[in-house]
């Protein structure tokens, strides 16, 4: 078709201007925060992040603890809504850093310790709370030896108690070790998202931008008793003796009543080859990958090599049986149907409405709201454009894809139920509903996120659903069900053993899933769960039409739940993988109230898992069924 006149002239001058336009653009590094390069002698504040631990999992602001605060007051960061649902509380702390200065300072001394702050630091010591400092936006690493193997961590210990638990020692003066990169540059734009926001770094009008960047962030925690007389003489950042970190418990500093406890630091500078933008690699190791590859090709293999021989059988079975009744004539097709028994004698029955329609149609429209949000967050992160630099990042974009695809989750909703139904009333109550299968957080920001964004958006596409055309079946309904034969086992016994396939795609990531969740592990191999979450994809497809098929064949036309359920139900294996998690791989969580929180947790991962696996297998199997039965001939 050709373009009318007056339109050529404008879509021509929009390319030559698109083509101008390219030649004047700027690249720009996108995960992470923007680069900051600082001068000689410049001052830098750390910032302090909630206090966690891997016992009780439950968050508590540094400040809690009686730590030296900074001369200008406590004063909080920007948090994201990420950040706020995962117990993120970063504020400014006393700790200064002159860049390229190395030194060793005194911050403060407390006041005599009370009871109630001996025994929150006892408590938060024999927790195993660890203190999460940053700088420029790089977490604090640690160091330790553990059977001669090198492990790093993010943090430091609030405290120390010794094997035989006979006192507790607080960590009171730390050895920094910041590593800085010798920076020179010319007419370079560098564009971050990260929590500064948008920013622009050095000039672009060809200046020299020279100075040092941050590369990396280390400590060594001590626990040093310091004489107070001398200490208390002392006013905040003066510069002092250097501390070496004692070895003998006498020299540490005790947590008990009336004892003043001194706060002390050193750091040192050291020049570093490594460029700003790798700096996040001594962070992103991810141990095990082999494991990750190991695991993704033998589910290949096997997943694949099993789909093939069960399509093979599976697709030459229904198309033999398909050509044998196609050719046969009507009363040969009446004879055929009074002697054979199979899917085909329940022509009538097969898209009979299910039990409990409007439960199925909101649990479909939200698995499709919850697969769409993880296949675009995945896909996403995979192309790095969320980087663990930018915390809360991933979270935050998880919420907002979910709350925009409500509208998707009111059309699937409505459009289905309007296809069981064959009309569209009461498609208001379908669309609210398919809002609220996942439980909301108590945050006032969510309740606003929920109420203005997602209900109306929901809302709009369950209207778009009564717009659209109901699916028409291939086959008439009779009035009088189809006796169902009895058969030697339960059904749902299969339903429930479909479930270990996909499972078996999906454990191996799992675990380091879950140890980046409680063990405060860095999970950033999104390439690999890419791979994982389409093999499940197309397994949880495939189990679900072979189940489907069978149980038409046993003349079973109640397939609806059976089809979400036969995928769905790797939701109990993964489950019972969570508690096997906390069990043997989580041993140090302690309490009841840590345990809840847990098992809590991973309940509404299991259902958010079985709403979208559901869904693929449901989805998937009313395709199969409509397009099985619409190509047998039927007067």
């Amino acid at each position: 078709m050709e373009l009318p006149a007056l339109r050529r002239p404008l879509i021509h001058w929009v390319f030559v201007y698109v083509i101008v336009l390219t030649q004047f653009s700027n690249a720009f590094y996108l995960p992470g925060s923007y680069m900051q390069t600082y001068p000689m002698n410049h001052s830098i504040f750390a910032k302090v992040n909630s206090l966690t631990s891997i016992e009780t999992e439950l968050p508590f602001s540094y400040y809690s603890l009686p730590y030296c605060q900074p001369p200008a007051g406590i004063k909080k960061s920007a948090e994201n809504l990420g950040e706020l649902l995962m117990g993120d509380q970063i504020d400014n702390s006393a700790y200064r850093f002159r860049m390229n200065v190395s030194e060793t300072v005194y911050l403060c001394t407390t006041s005599p310790l009370n009871e109630h702050e001996v025994k929150l630091l006892k408590q938060r010591t024999r927790d195993l709370y660890q203190v999460n400092m940053i700088l420029d936006n790089l977490p604090v690493m640690r160091f330790a030896n553990q059977n001669g193997v090198k492990i790093q961590w993010t943090g430091f210990p609030v405290g120390y108690t010794p094997p035989d638990g006979s006192a507790d020692y607080i960590i009171n003066h730390l050895k920094f070790t910041i590593l800085v990169h010798e920076y020179e540059g010319s007419g370079v734009e560098v564009i971050g998202t990260g929590e500064e926001g948008l920013g622009v770094i050095s000039e672009a009008d060809k200046k020299k931008a020279s100075g040092y960047e941050i590369v990396g962030f280390q400590v060594i925690p001590c626990s040093v008793k310091h004489d107070p007389e001398v200490m208390t003489k002392l006013h905040m950042y003066d510069n002092i003796k250097p501390v070496s970190c004692p070895a003998d418990l006498d020299k540490y500093q005790i947590i008990r009543e009336h004892e003043r406890i001194s706060f002390t630091y050193d750091v040192e500078f050291v020049k570093s080859d490594i460029r700003w933008p790798s700096r996040w690699d001594a962070y992103l190791k991810m141990e095990g990958a082999r494991v990750h590859w190991f695991s993704i090709l033998n589910s290949l293999m096997v997943i694949f090599f099993l789909a093939g021989i069960v399509f093979v059988i599976f697709l030459r079975t229904v198309r033999r049986d398909l050509t044998r009744y196609e050719e046969l004539d009507k009363e040969s097709q009446a004879q055929m149907n009074e002697e054979l028994s199979g899917w085909k004698l329940v022509v009538g029955d097969v898209f009979r409405e299910p039990e409990c329609s409007k439960l199925l149609c909101v649990m479909v429209g939200d698995g499709v709201q919850i697969l769409g949000m993880a296949i675009v967050t995945i896909v996403f992160a995979a192309l790095g454009f969320m980087s663990p630099a930018s915390r809360g990042m991933l979270l935050t974009g998880m919420i907002i894809l979910y709350l925009f695809l409500g509208i998707v989750a009111g059309y699937v909703s409505v459009r289905l139920w309007s296809t069981i139904k064959g009309n569209s009333e009461r498609w208001r109550s379908i669309s609210c509903k398919s809002t609220g299968a996942i439980p909301i957080s108590l945050y006032f920001e969510l309740f606003f996120l929920w109420f203005c964004i997602s209900v109306p958006l929901t809302l709009i596409g369950g209207f778009m659903g009564t717009r659209a055309q109901p699916i028409e079946y291939p086959v008439r309904t009779n009035q009088i069900p189809r006796e169902i034969p009895a058969r030697k086992y339960p059904s749902w016994l299969l339903v429930l053993g479909a479930g270990t396939l996909p499972f078996g795609t999906l454990f191996i990531e799992l675990f380091f899933i879950l140890s980046s969740i409680w063990l405060g592990r860095f999970y950033y191999v999104f390439g690999f769960l890419l791979v994982v979450l389409l093999l499940l994809i197309i397994v949880c497809a495939e189990v679900s039409v072979v189940l489907t098929y069978m149980h038409l064949c046993v003349e079973d036309w109640r397939w609806w739940w059976k089809a979400f359920f036969a995928s769905g139900s790797v939701a109990l294996y993964v489950f019972l993988y969570s508690i096997n998690y906390l069990v043997f791989d989580l041993q140090s969580l302690s309490g009841p109230v840590s345990a809840f929180l847990y098992l809590g947790y991973s309940l509404l991962m299991a259902v958010a898992i079985m709403l979208a696996t559901g869904t693929i297998g449901f989805l998937m199997s009313f395709y199969f069924v409509h397009y099985l039965f619409s190509s047998v001939k039927i007067d």
